[in-house]
């Protein structure tokens, strides 16, 4: 689905700006990340609509996103797969609510997490030079120890599903 879309405006671009010094597969490439965020932002919005979790799913999305922008993370091979799972994820997410001695456990189990493995898998997928990667474990700590002042059960379970990303197992490509 977003593999298609994305090769058809790419070409699309390209038959329109042939001087463009990007190939169609450096577009197609862009052209999906765009979509992917566009497609899982959309279809979370619009299940919120009916499930009457706006607020949360739009909680659930900036902090999953923010932590993951600076602490990496697994990634799924397939865009429409990515969308469906991110899609459920913010979805079932938006739902959580628990008391505030588990919150603190969540939020102590993702520092613990980020502190060991973030940054992960963002080798191929950034330009920061790794001189920075220590300073982007600590804006991660920072992020996910907001939360002990933010106090939201919903944030909280973002950053544990987002940290539980960084973990590199047995059998896993890290790319």
């Amino acid at each position: 689905m977003v593999d298609g879309l994305s090769r058809q405006l790419a070409v699309g671009i390209k038959r329109v700006v042939p001087e463009s010094p990007e190939s169609v597969e450096v577009l197609k490439y862009s052209i999906s990340f765009i979509l992917n965020a566009i497609f899982i932002m959309g279809f979370s919005l619009l299940i919120s609509l009916f499930t009457g979790k706006i607020q949360e799913v739009i909680i659930v999305l900036i902090g999953y996103a923010l932590l993951r922008q600076v602490s990496g993370g697994v990634h799924l091979k397939s865009g429409t797969l990515c969308i469906i799972i991110s899609t459920v994820g913010a979805t079932v997410l938006s739902f959580v609510s628990f008391n505030s001695t588990i919150l603190l456990l969540a939020t102590a189990l993702s520092l613990l997490l980020a502190l060991i493995f973030a940054p992960s898998r963002i080798e191929k997928q950034t330009r920061i030079p790794e001189k920075y990667y220590p300073l982007l474990k600590l804006i991660s700590l920072a992020l996910i120890a907001s939360n002990l002042v933010i106090q939201s059960a919903v944030l909280a379970s973002a950053f544990l599903l987002q940290t539980l990303t960084l973990i590199r197992g047995r059998g896993v490509k890290n790319k």
